[in-house]
Parts: structure tokens; C-alpha cells; sequence
């Protein structure tokens, strides 16, 4: 089944006069050509593609009413005030609301006034309103965040694998699944349990090339972030903690150095949350310390930075963290800091989880493609987009393009590290390991007889931070794993006694520390000439406060894209506005009068002669 020609010139007006859009993007317009025919789709795109408008722009199309599954409050919340300064009928039942507010959401539902209706899979999943919803014209069902129906598991939240059933509570009603993270086996999982198999996939690609990536060992955790943000100061990002304990602490740090800084965790009260998250949302310059708590559905495009302090759980969660910057398209930077401890700590993350013995497989899986990535001696954006099944040239914007280092061979070394680990029974961690290499007599040595073993002080001409590495990149490399049972303590892999034997080779890359680099400061688009620049302040600054008297985050009265466009094109008269990027009907009607405004009063004051409050000189 195709478009017919009126359902076309329907999805055009509605871009332009409700969204103020003249083109979809790509990937865009075949989910949403699929889903008027009727098709189930799975719409994998890179945060900042507009997956939303997939099926925003269909509800709108086809009416009656279309239901969006959603994992936050905070993130319903946000795209309900986003469609309704649109002009678009939307609605959110959820617990953050009053009863009161509830039932009158469903009244307006009951009533046909609703076009999308955003529930949480848990308030969706229940019978009393699976049946309230089969009485209504459901016609289109959205699941945002789809990645979350393969990775977190049935004993995270059980009511996303129940969203499977959704095909047969609603048959003939497409489906749509939507998610920036799912590499090829996920979109499998993902298609099995939301669409029995029965899905058009939409893969639109997960590059994101303004993203600067770097990653560099750990050494002095607290100094290193401390002149990253420094070197970052009044400009907006994120530093991801494991714990809510090292939030507070390094949120703490970080405001004694003169940063606006807030923790954000679990922990916390719903209205401190909510506190701090309208303040990261509405103020420029705001650092937020925070464990994986926060972000998903953080739409806030300016975000410069994001800095992870702990090995975050897999390359999914990792590129949705990472994700979180740069919305604007303008130049951002990510920094992991990494070692082998939290390759330790993961694991026992993995094992501890009450999950079946396959989840936790794949788990580890996920990981190993995460240590990868850390310690990829090329280029390190293709080894993460690799992982998503997409192959690219070397990027030149990561740390391993602009500062390659040449890889070692490191064979003799790694079979000196089995030696010592099979000798020493492969139950100790590194650094035990590390003391006999290196020949350094201590309490453990001396008390379980190792240093009479033949490989004590064989490796005392290399340095404890070059074995250090050289182990690191073994557990990297599948020489060894660490004994997550045995506390911690390092094994031989079968790869790894192949190479004892002689079987094989190693090469390693010596570590090296990286100093914090300057930002990359997202600079004022080419097009504007001095004057624009200005007036886009003038007009940032307004969006601001409008935002802050709504209680909105700023991206939902414009995106920077809109003032941009306004400021380069500084119009007059509201015909000139609408022609403005991002400018519907609704918001044409509602904000055009403050922003004209605020065009008017920059243009009418000179730029190239003195300020009206200082004396003109004498001639």
C-alpha cells in the first residue's frame, strides 16, 4: 500500500503549519510513509534525528488517537509542553500528577480532544486501562526508548517485556518502536518480543561526528575532572558517577572550584529531582554530577561536555550517555576515565544481577565490546560504530586520530604475566602479580613463598605502571579474565595458555596519561555577521526567561536552530516570522509578538557609533 496523493499534501501542510518545517530528515519519511500504511516499524536513529516526529507527524495526519509509551515522567512531561506550544491536543497521566489532573487528562481522552496520550509502560500495562483504551480509536502505538525492552530485563521492569502483547490487545493498530542505541542483535531481540518478527526497520546510522571521543586511564580521578570542567567553566555538562555518594562528593569538589554544580540521583527527593533538573534545563553553565539517573529524554542541546568517571555498563549505555551533548550540532567533547578495577567491578555487576544465565552471557558480551573500545589502538569512533554493525573511515576527532600511538610487541611480556599467573596458582589480582614481575618483596610474597618462584623479578627493568598496562590490555584482549568467584583473581583464557605455549603474539600500547584538553567552544555560525551574533544573545537570553516563566525547558519555546535562523534573518512583520525555521501556526500566535519584539530593539540601536550613554567627542 502507497501514500495517496491527498495523505502527501496532508503530511507537508502539517510539517509546515503545525511543526514550521519544510523537509523531513532522512529515515524520517519512510517510518512514517510505513505506519500510514498500516506496517509496523522499528526506527533506529541517532539522538537528535527527530524520531519523535515519526509518529507525531502520523497522529496528527490520520486523527483519533495515538498512544506513546514512555520511561520517565520528566521526559513525558517535557514533550507534552513541547506539542502543546505547537498547538497539538497532548497529554500525560502519571504519578507525578494530582488525581485531579488525572482525571481530567482521561476526560479529555474519553472525549476525542486527545491526539497523543504519553503513559509509562507500568500505568499502561494494566487491565483496567488496557480495557479503557480498547473502547477508544486507538490508531498508532509509539514505544520510545525500545532499546529498553531487550537490555533491562524483566526483573528491572517487567511491564516493558509485557509490551509485546500490545500486538495482539490492539490488531490491525501499527507499531512503532524508536531508539538511538540498538545495535543489530538488540534490533533483533527488539523486533522478536514488540512485532513477533513483523517490522519494517528503518536504520538511518548511529555516527555522531561532532562528538569529540577521548578516553585516558585513570590517575588521580578527583585532579582529572577537576581540570576537565575547569577548562570547561560556564558551559553546560554532565559528569556521570557510579555512585550516588561520589555525586555528592565530586558535585562538592566542583562548586568549591566556582562551578554551579548538582548532584542528581535516585536518592533524592521527587521535587529536589525536579529541582535540579529545571535548573540544568533553564540556566546556562550548569554541571550536573550524576549516576545513570538522569538523561534519558534530557533534550537540552547545549550540552558541551560529558564526562564519565566510571566504565559505564556496555557501548549502549555508553552512547546514549554520550549522546546527551551536543544536540545542537555544534562541536562537543566525551572523556572516560578507565581502569582496570572498574573492569573488575562490572563483572561482578554482571554476576550479581538477578538474571538468567543467557542475559548475563550477553552482558558480558556487551562489555568485552566496551573494554574494546577503551583500549582500540586506531581510531577510536570506528571500533564503537563497528560495534553497531557500521563501518566508517578513520573520523579524525578522537583521541587515537589526533594523537595516534604506535602499538608494542608485547608477546615475551605477556607470557611472562601467564608464567606468573599460572604459577602463582591464578587466584591473585594484578597487583600482587605486578609485585612478583617486578621482584618486590612484600608480606603477600614472602608469606605464599613467591618470591622463590622463577619468574620473581623477572620484569624488574619495567616500571608497575607500564605492567599495570601491559595486564589491562591482556583482560582487554581475552589473555585473561578476572575471576569474578575467586575475588577478583586474574586466570588464564584458553587464548592466554595457547600464547604461554607459543601460539600466537601480542602487541599492547603503552599507556599514556592525557591532560585535559582546551574546549572546543561551539563558535557562532559563519552566516551571521556581527550584528546577528548579538542579536542571537539578545534572543537566547529572551528564550530564557520565557522558559523560565512557563516552566519549560528552553529547546521547547525554540531550538537553537530557530533563533539562528531568526537572527540571520531578522524579521519584521509576523508574515516574515512564520517563514522562520521551527515557526508554526501555534507558535506563530503565541511568541511571535516578544521575539519580534526583541528583533526591533537590537536593530534600532547603533552598532557602529557610540552608546547613546556616553558623550559624542568634539570634532
Amino acid at each position: 500500500m502507497t501514500l495517496s496523493d491527498a495523505q502527501r499534501d496532508a503530511l507537508r501542510a502539517t510539517l509546515a503549519d503545525t511543526f514550521g518545517f519544510d523537509d523531513l530528515r532522512p529515515g524520517q519519511a519512510q517510518a512514517i510513509e510505513a505506519l500510514l500504511a498500516g506496517r509496523n516499524v522499528l526506527a533506529v536513529m541517532p539522538t537528535g534525528a527527530g524520531k519523535s516526529l515519526c509518529y507525531q507527524l502520523p497522529a496528527l495526519v490520520q486523527g483519533d488517537l495515538t498512544l506513546v509509551v514512555s520511561p520517565l515522567v520528566a521526559l513525558m512531561r517535557d514533550q507534552v509542553a513541547a506539542l502543546r506550544l505547537n498547538g497539538i491536543a497532548a497529554a500525560t497521566i502519571n504519578s507525578d500528577l494530582d488525581r485531579a489532573e488525572n482525571v481530567a487528562a482521561w476526560r479529555a481522552v474519553q472525549a476525542g480532544d486527545v491526539a497523543l496520550l504519553y503513559l509509562s509502560p507500568e500505568r499502561l500495562m494494566t487491565e483496567r486501562m488496557l480495557d479503557a483504551l480498547a473502547k477508544l480509536p486507538v490508531r498508532l502505538i509509539a514505544v520510545d526508548e525500545a532499546h529498553c525492552i531487550s537490555q533491562w530485563g524483566p526483573a528491572f521492569r517487567p511491564d516493558y517485556e509485557a509490551l509485546g502483547t500490545l500486538r495482539q490487545r490492539f490488531p490491525g493498530v501499527p507499531i512503532v518502536g524508536l531508539t538511538a542505541t540498538a545495535e543489530p542483535a538488540t534490533q533483533d531481540d527488539i523486533a522478536a518480543q514488540l512485532f513477533g518478527g513483523d517490522a519494517e526497520r528503518v536504520v538511518t546510522g548511529f555516527d555522531r561526528p561532532n562528538l569529540a571521543l577521548a578516553v585516558t586511564l585513570k590517575d588521580n580521578w578527583k585532579r582529572q575532572v577537576a581540570a576537565f570542567v575547569a577548562a570547561r567553566r560556564d558551559l553546560s555538562g554532565i559528569v556521570y558517577c557510579l555512585s550516588r555518594r561520589k555525586t555528592e562528593e565530586v558535585a562538592e569538589m566542583l562548586r568549591a572550584d566556582g562551578h554551579t554544580a548538582l548532584a542528581f540521583h535516585a536518592g533524592m527527593a521527587s521535587a529536589d529531582k525536579a529541582a535540579v533538573q529545571n535548573r540544568f534545563m533553564t540556566e546556562p553553565g550548569v554541571v550536573i554530577v550524576a549516576t545513570i539517573a538522569f538523561g534519558m529524554g534530557i533534550d537540552k542541546p547545549d550540552i558541551r561536555y560529558v564526562l564519565h568517571t566510571d566504565l559505564p555498563a556496555s557501548p549502549e549505555a555508553y552512547y546514549q550517555e554520550i549522546g546527551r551533548a551536543g544536540r545542537d550540532g555544534a562541536p562537543a567533547e566525551t572523556l572516560l576515565l578507565y581502569g582496570l578495577d572498574d573492569i573488575r567491578m562490572r563483572r561482578v555487576f554482571i554476576e550479581d544481577e538477578d538474571s538468567e544465565p543467557e542475559r548475563k552471557r550477553r552482558e558480558h558480551k556487551r562489555l568485552d565490546a566496551l573494554i574494546a573500545y577503551c583500549e582500540a589502538p586506531e581510531c577510536r569512533r570506528r571500533a564503537l560504530l563497528r560495534y553497531f554493525g557500521e563501518d566508517i573511515p578513520a573520523c579524525g576527532n578522537c583521541d587515537t586520530c589526533r594523537d595516534p600511538v604506535e602499538t608494542l610487541d608485547g608477546t615475551t611480556a605477556a607470557q611472562m604475566v601467564l608464567s606468573a599467573v599460572h604459577r602463582t596458582g591464578a587466584r591473585f589480582g594484578a597487583a600482587h602479580i605486578v609485585d612478583v614481575l617486578r621482584g618486590r618483596v612484600t608480606e603477600k610474597t614472602s608469606k605464599f613463598g613467591h618470591d622463590t618462584l622463577p619468574t620473581f623479578g623477572v620484569g624488574a627493568d619495567r616500571a608497575q605502571r607500564e605492567w599495570q598496562g601491559i595486564i589491562r590490555q591482556m583482560v582487554a584482549s581475552g589473555l585473561l579474565e578476572i575471576d569474578i568467584a575467586g575475588y577478583g583473581g586474574l586466570k588464564p583464557t584458553a587464548d592466554g595458555a595457547a600464547l604461554l605455549r607459543g601460539d600466537g603474539d601480542f602487541r599492547y600500547r603503552p599507556d599514556r596519561i592525557a591532560k585535559a584538553p582546551k574546549a572546543k567552544r561551539a563558535e557562532v555560525p559563519a552566516a551571521l555577521d556581527e550584528a546577528a551574533a548579538g542579536l542571537l544573545q539578545d534572543l537566547k537570553a529572551l528564550r530564557l526567561t520565557l522558559a523560565q516563566e512557563r516552566c519549560v525547558p528552553a529547546y521547547v519555546i525554540f531550538a537553537d536552530r530557530s533563533l539562528v535562523d531568526m537572527a540571520a534573518k531578522r524579521p519584521r512583520t509576523a508574515e516574515e516570522f512564520a517563514d522562520v525555521f521551527g515557526v508554526g501556526a501555534a507558535k506563530l500566535k503565541d511568541l511571535s509578538e516578544p521575539f519580534l519584539a526583541a528583533i526591533a530593539a537590537h536593530e534600532d540601536v547603533p552598532t557602529d557609533q557610540p552608546a547613546r550613554d556616553e558623550p559624542t567627542p568634539s570634532p
